[in-house]
């Protein structure tokens, strides 16, 4: 039985359209101000302070069109964004900078957020949708080198890819991509081979977004279904159904495990944000402060448990934030 939902501790409002993607950057050291990057549909990138819960700077850079990816590389002075323009912008933010310091240009139209995926000190991986419908393009970043194309069987049907997350188990080992298509299929990739290692139908429908928790090797993914489906990767890097969890309304947008793989958080097409203890998935909460579609979720990244946000943004123009305290939400034992 879930916990009465608790209220937001704080609303930021300003965005003046609807807010597809946040990202937090809550991990420096004092007098390091704690943020919030919010992007949103009429092209800007908002970055709030969290102590003052006001707008410290806004950034355009994607020609008014909507921003649904926003991340940070490697601390708060360094983001990259995707919009709606085919844009992936690379932005120093240093000094009080507002400009876009590089970009890649996205041949793909669709709605897939790239991922991001530091491999050393100063480089990343990020892969993102490609031309061709079915293919996803790995790129090295600063230097923005071809890594891969990854390109599935003649045949596979899979459709376009809906949602990416490169992921690795230790800092040593082989990156992998988890991808989900437009048919309902999850698949992971082995970049160095450019190959299809496994793959599993989670859905009859587009898989709208996944997380993946390495540590346990499990993975969750939704769609506009009225299931969630929770997946593993055996020793043999074979993806097999671990459970499904039926919901009570149709739809998912965004899906994201708490870097400590306590607890997930959905973001709803019912106004709804659900938590539920990733162990188990059980109920703790659902957050229904929202009145328009909940397009993502984001936890913070603060060091200090007790400080730990939940963050939510919605069509309503609105981002809700509520504490993850132990006590706030009752986290499985």
């Amino acid at each position: 039985m879930a916990l009465p939902p608790p209220d937001p501790q704080f609303v930021l409002r300003g965005t003046s359209a609807a807010v597809h993607t946040l990202h937090f950057s809550c991990g420096g050291q004092e007098p390091d101000v704690p943020v919030l990057f919010s992007g949103s549909e009429n092209g800007l990138i908002h970055v709030w302070n969290l102590k003052t819960h006001r707008v410290d700077t806004a950034l355009d850079g994607h020609g008014r069109k909507s921003v649904y990816c926003v991340e940070t590389m490697g601390g708060k002075n360094r983001l990259l964004s995707q919009g709606r323009d085919q844009r992936i912008c690379l932005w120093d933010l240093a000094e009080g900078r507002t400009a876009v310091m590089d970009s890649v240009f996205m041949e793909n139209v669709g709605f897939c957020r790239c991922s991001l995926l530091m491999v050393a000190q100063g480089r990343w991986l990020m892969a993102m949708a490609a031309k061709a419908m079915e293919e996803v393009q790995v790129l090295e970043l600063p230097s923005k080198t071809s890594v891969c194309t990854l390109k599935p069987e003649v045949g596979a049907k899979l459709g376009m890819p809906m949602c990416l997350k490169l992921w690795q188990l230790s800092g040593g080992s082989q990156p992998l991509l988890l991808a989900g298509y437009e048919d309902g299929s999850v698949v992971l990739w082995n970049l160095s081979m450019g190959k299809a290692l496994s793959q599993l139908a989670c859905h009859q429908e587009p898989v709208m977004s996944l997380d993946f928790d390495s540590e346990k090797a499990k993975g969750i993914s939704g769609s506009s279904e009225k299931v969630l489906s929770i997946w593993s990767l055996n020793e043999q890097q074979n993806l097999q159904v671990y459970k499904t969890h039926n919901l009570v309304n149709a739809g998912i947008s965004d899906i994201t495990i708490r870097p400590d793989k306590k607890i997930v958080a959905t973001a709803g097409w019912d106004h709804r944000i659900r938590i539920f203890g990733w162990k188990k998935l059980k109920p703790l909460a659902v957050l229904d402060y929202h009145t328009a579609t909940v397009h993502c979720v984001s936890f913070s990244n603060h060091k200090n448990p007790r400080e730990r946000l939940l963050a939510a943004g919605s069509k309503d123009h609105r981002i809700s934030i509520c504490s993850c305290m132990e006590g706030h939400i009752a986290v499985e034992s």
